[in-house]
């Protein structure tokens, strides 16, 4: 009886030797193939020859680590190439009133210039100046807008009557360029939990982009769906055909490759990145000739309503 009890525990031991001997070449192949992995050697994902539950538990957390390696370098390098094209356009966009603002001041210091020349050089001078300083304005508010600690002054806004004020507020802008604009907004008062001077900067914004770019037909909308509550505006866009149109939210994107219009600017940007902040979504779809924006504030925990 001693003697079986023997041979079955030398043939216990042996087993495991093995399977030891087994675990150890292993682990060796693994190491072997993440080494070739990391000298960039192979994309291949590390796979287990051996079936034991714990190695692949290994070799799938290593997969899923390399995986998240390679996501964070790729978003490291696209968000250096968006800061470099950042940095060339606001370079053009700052350069090009300050060229033009040093040479109309050449101008006025020439002896010869009439009362009246002096006059429209000086007005030109202001405007150039203007336009610099909304667009440095422009820029230090997105920087703060994207921060972390950017303060949020949640509240029930009464939406209906918000867009209303905001609307008539653009008026003659509309009217100076000739649209009359279909508006749509319910008769109830529907509200939402937001920040208003942030409600009031995004619907602001996308309609001055709207007036500014459009030539034609004009809708505004809002409406409450079952989780959302949805600004929508459309407008004719022929000069955006065949665009991305995801890049108007891009800083300083313009659809004229030359830049020699005017860019779109940081007001698109500066809207999406504050209906993030609150936690809605701004949102460019283009359906033939017609760009359509749509702000959409969720139905969360404070949730949307009528009010009252």
């Amino acid at each position: 009886m001693l003697h079986i009890l023997m041979i079955i525990l030398l043939a216990a031991v042996a087993l495991l030797l093995i399977r030891l001997l087994m675990l150890r070449r292993e682990l060796g192949r693994i190491t072997e193939q993440l080494y070739h992995y990391n000298e960039h050697r192979t994309g291949k994902k590390i796979d287990v020859a051996l079936f034991d539950q714990k190695l692949e538990a290994l070799a799938g957390q290593i997969n899923r680590q390399s995986h998240l390696i390679v996501e964070s370098e790729a978003q490291r390098i696209r968000v250096e190439q968006e800061f470099r094209q950042a940095i060339a356009n606001i370079s053009h966009d700052i350069r090009t009133p300050l060229t033009s603002i040093s040479g109309y001041i050449q101008l006025l210091e020439e002896a010869s210039i009439t009362p009246e020349e002096r006059l429209e050089y000086v007005a030109i001078v202001k405007n150039r100046t203007k336009r610099l300083q909304a667009l440095l304005n422009d820029f230090f508010e997105l920087s703060l807008i994207e921060s972390l600690d950017y303060p949020l002054h949640t509240e029930k806004l009464g939406m209906t009557v918000l867009l209303s004020e905001i609307l008539v507020g653009f008026y003659d802008s509309f009217n100076d360029r000739n649209i009359t604009p279909d508006i749509r907004l319910p008769e109830e008062n529907v509200s939402v939990y937001a920040d208003e001077s942030a409600v009031r900067r995004v619907v602001e914004n996308l309609l001055v982009n709207t007036v500014k770019h459009t030539t034609g037909y004009v809708e505004i909308s809002f409406n409450l769906q079952q989780d959302t509550a949805d600004l929508t505006i459309v407008n004719d866009a022929k000069a955006l055909a065949g665009s991305d149109v995801n890049l108007l939210f891009d800083r300083f994107y313009t659809a004229d490759r030359t830049r020699s219009s005017q860019a779109s600017g940081l007001g698109l940007s500066i809207a999406k990145s504050l209906m993030n902040t609150m936690g809605g979504t701004l949102t460019a779809d283009l359906e033939g000739e017609k760009l359509i924006m749509t702000c959409r504030w969720k139905l969360g925990d404070a949730g949307i309503s009528l009010a009252t």
